[in-house]
């Protein structure tokens, strides 16, 4: 009997170690996050994606409890930096915040390297940021109707600054060319830092850049914005135009963007996630560095995120296909 009750003991003492080992992943698991959490921004410092990202950051880095990291890695239109995400462990330490081209350059190159509905999980909408369209100032064009009869007068002579084939800018022009019935042509460079810089200074004709920095420029006398490409008048820009009220009814690109996890990152981390950037996106502070930047602050849950790039698609293949827009193209 003695020797039984010895036994019985022992397996006790052998099952609650391995209840204790067993338990110790999901333990570590539920008090997520633990370790510092890498935001991978796939384009160059600069653009609206890392006006994003550092808009956010340090506010997250406080409600998260551990420091939120940002990784530029830039690269043929975002896909590089959205390659790295993808193929991260799947438990929220590698998140990528993206923009349109999330969708586009898998419609834009033969291999893409991911499929932006499968390989990833949608987190949390952040913002939208319309375009302007500007010209340097040596181009005799003060408004959008006036730039459409230039580009019609000097057919395939009129060159704009495009920061990579099926980026915001590249499908702004193209979105512009279509509507406009006219061909300016876009030439390609690696970022929208370098894109925006071309046309200042006045390797380019026509800029389609996001508005937080075209802005600034037009206030310098460095770059002169026609009009902007959301529906309604930029905060950060009121006196300027729409381009639909500018000769284009119904024009509209507004770059959004969104935060995205590999896709087998656990429900519960995206709920979290979705709930910090929401509660982020509230702070007082956070808000009025938006508002400057002529951003629209857009909380979505993650089921709303993934519907609204379901609608996107559709706009954005048409304008591709429409377009012929295809990697290495010109135009």
């Amino acid at each position: 009997m003695e020797g039984f009750c010895r036994s019985s003991i022992r397996f006790g003492l052998l099952a609650t170690v391995l209840m204790a080992a067993t338990a110790v992943p999901t333990f570590a698991a539920e008090r997520y996050p633990t370790k510092p959490i890498r935001l991978v921004c796939p384009f160059s410092a600069g653009g609206s994606t890392d006006f994003n990202a550092r808009a956010i950051q340090d506010k997250l880095t406080q409600l998260l409890g551990e420091q939120v990291v940002i990784d530029n890695r830039a690269g043929a239109s975002g896909q590089i930096g959205t390659r790295i995400v993808k193929d991260s462990n799947a438990d929220g330490y590698s998140l990528v915040l993206h923009t349109v081209a999330f969708l586009t350059s898998t419609m834009v190159y033969k291999n893409a390297g991911y499929d932006p509905l499968k390989d990833f999980k949608l987190v949390a909408m952040i913002s939208k940021i319309p375009t302007a369209v500007s010209v340097h100032p040596s181009v005799p064009a003060k408004s959008v109707k006036e730039l459409v009869a230039l580009a019609k007068s000097r057919s395939d002579q009129i060159n704009y600054a495009s920061s990579g084939v099926g980026t915001n800018s590249h499908l702004t022009g193209e979105l512009f060319n279509l509507m406009g019935n006219v061909n300016i042509r876009a030439i390609q460079y690696k970022g929208g830092g370098p894109a925006l810089a071309a046309v200042v200074s006045g390797e380019m004709q026509v800029g389609f850049s996001n508005i937080t920095n075209t802005a600034r420029l037009h206030e310098a006398g460095r770059l002169r914005a026609l009009a902007v490409s959301s529906l309604k008048r930029s905060s950060a820009m009121p006196d300027l135009p729409t381009v639909a009220e500018s000769g284009m009814p119904g024009f509209e690109m507004v770059a959004w963007h969104i935060v995205a996890a590999p896709a087998g990152t656990p429900d519960r981390i995206i709920t979290l996630l979705n709930q910090k950037i929401q509660a982020t996106l509230a702070d007082p502070v956070v808000m009025k560095r938006f508002d400057r930047g002529g951003a629209e602050i857009i909380p979505m849950s993650p089921q709303q995120v993934t519907s609204y790039l379901k609608e996107e698609q559709v706009k954005w293949r048409r304008v591709v296909r429409e377009r012929k827009i295809t990697a290495g193209a010109r135009r």
